[in-house]
């Protein structure tokens, strides 16, 4: 079974996917191949983020320092 990668390692290796793909040095399907991976990693990463926002409000929730955790919308 496979180590699950940490958060900061599939965020680069999408970046390095982006980064290929953006040269347009890639077949078609490779490209594909590519792009299937990159989307896989986001949702990856996503789901990793949105864990850690539910953690972190629970956190401050159980402290009452702060009533909710805003996200940062980039």
């Amino acid at each position: 079974m496979e180590k699950e990668k940490k958060f900061e390692e599939n965020m680069k290796e999408l970046e390095t996917i982006i980064n290929e793909l953006e040269t347009g040095n890639t077949d078609l399907e490779e490209s594909i191949s590519k792009y299937t991976k990159a989307m896989q990693l986001v949702n990856i990463c996503d789901e990793k983020l949105k864990t850690v926002e539910e953690q972190v409000s629970k956190m401050i929730l159980e402290n009452e320092e702060i009533e909710d955790f805003e996200p940062i919308d980039n």
